[in-house]
This record gives C-alpha cells, sequence and structure tokens, in this order.
C-alpha cells in the first residue's frame, strides 16, 4: 500500500510551494486522498505524487518570479502575481509563481535563492518575470545569463521603452539611499522616510 504524505510533506516531496499544490488540486491536476471532505487534514499517495511528479518534469515547469521592495507595496506584488498566473494560464504552460518582498540589491532573498537554484539544477524550462528590474536592481543579466547557457527561456511580459542612463542611474542611487537608510534608521523610523523623500525630491521624482 503506498505511504500517505501531509499536505507539507507532500509539497515538499514534489519541490513546490503549499500553495502551488493547492491550486494544482483546484485546478484537478492532483487529488487527494480525501479531497471529498471539507475542512478535514489533505492526505497525498506517495505513488501518485511520483506519478505526478514525472509528469511535471516532462511538462517543463515555466517558474514566474515577482517581487517588491518593501511591505507597503504588498498589494503591487499581488497584483503582478496576478499578471503572471494570468499570463501563464493563457499560455497553457505548467507554472509556478515564486514571490519575494524585499530590496533588489538583496542576493538572498528566499524565493530568488530557489530560482537559482532551480536554473542551476535545469528544473525549469522558461523564467516569467512582469518587468526586467524585479529580479534584481544589479545583477540580473548574470540571471539572464545563466538562464541561457542553461537553455532556459526568459520572458519579460512589460518592456516597454527603454529607460535613459540617468533615470537608470537614478533608481540606483533610490536604491542604495533606501537600503543603507533602513539599516542606519530603521525602516518606520520618521527619519528614514524623511531622507528617502529628500532624495526623491532632487532626483525630480524618478521612482
Amino acid at each position: 500500500m503506498s505511504r500517505l504524505l501531509k499536505i507539507g510533506k507532500a509539497a515538499e516531496y514534489l519541490g513546490i510551494s503549499i500553495q502551488t499544490l493547492r491550486r494544482w488540486e483546484k485546478e484537478g491536476k492532483l487529488v487527494s486522498e480525501n479531497s471529498g471532505n471539507k475542512g478535514e487534514t489533505r492526505y497525498y499517495s506517495e505513488a501518485k505524487l511520483l506519478n505526478h511528479s514525472k509528469i511535471h518534469n516532462e511538462a517543463n515547469l515555466t517558474i514566474a518570479y515577482a517581487r517588491v521592495s518593501s511591505q507597503d507595496q504588498k498589494e503591487d506584488l499581488i497584483r503582478q502575481e496576478q499578471l503572471l498566473s494570468n499570463y501563464c494560464a493563457s499560455k497553457g504552460w505548467c507554472y509556478e509563481v515564486i514571490s519575494d518582498l524585499g530590496s533588489g540589491m538583496n542576493y538572498s532573498k528566499k524565493g530568488l535563492r530557489r530560482l537559482i537554484n532551480l536554473i542551476l539544477s535545469c528544473k525549469i524550462s522558461r523564467l516569467v518575470i512582469s518587468h526586467k528590474d524585479r529580479l534584481l536592481r544589479f545583477g540580473s543579466e548574470l540571471i539572464f545569463t545563466l538562464c541561457e547557457m542553461k537553455e532556459i527561456e526568459v520572458v519579460i511580459i512589460n518592456r516597454g521603452q527603454e529607460i535613459s542612463f540617468e533615470e537608470e542611474l537614478t533608481k540606483d542611487v533610490l536604491e542604495i539611499i533606501t537600503v543603507f537608510s533602513a539599516r542606519l534608521y530603521g525602516s518606520r523610523s520618521h527619519k528614514n522616510k524623511k531622507l528617502i523623500e529628500s532624495a526623491r525630491i532632487l532626483s525630480g521624482g524618478v521612482t
């Protein structure tokens, strides 16, 4: 008899998040052993998980990556996730959304580290982002190079008009000020907010 796993262990077995596993079950891609009983602990057959894992790997997983810099941008993160989900679903891709809340200068974000591990282990065939700078403020080209080396397609939904060197530099300076002022004064302090606002005024309102 196949061993039964709780949802957390089942998600870990497949190498996905619990949120993704719940979505797959809702979409009928994977069914728990007691899916008809609401409110009860979900259990998944290890044999079925193994079979699904094989199909899942053959389906060439797409990773959609979303990121915002701070907690007060949480609504923007939700919009990004929805945009990415709708886009991938419209293409018929087997996908998972990875999200991060943190500075574009932080290379240690949990989601980014997982994304890089997936790229290096060749477990995905496609990376989808809403904008180029959602990956990193500095170093996104390195991620793109890794994808190219691993033959992973990169899809940027909103390329838009390329910004000027001056605008790009201003964004980078603001990002640096935000990070270091947060470390110096605390992310919610009055001094921090005042310093960032002053920098934005001097830069002509570019964000």
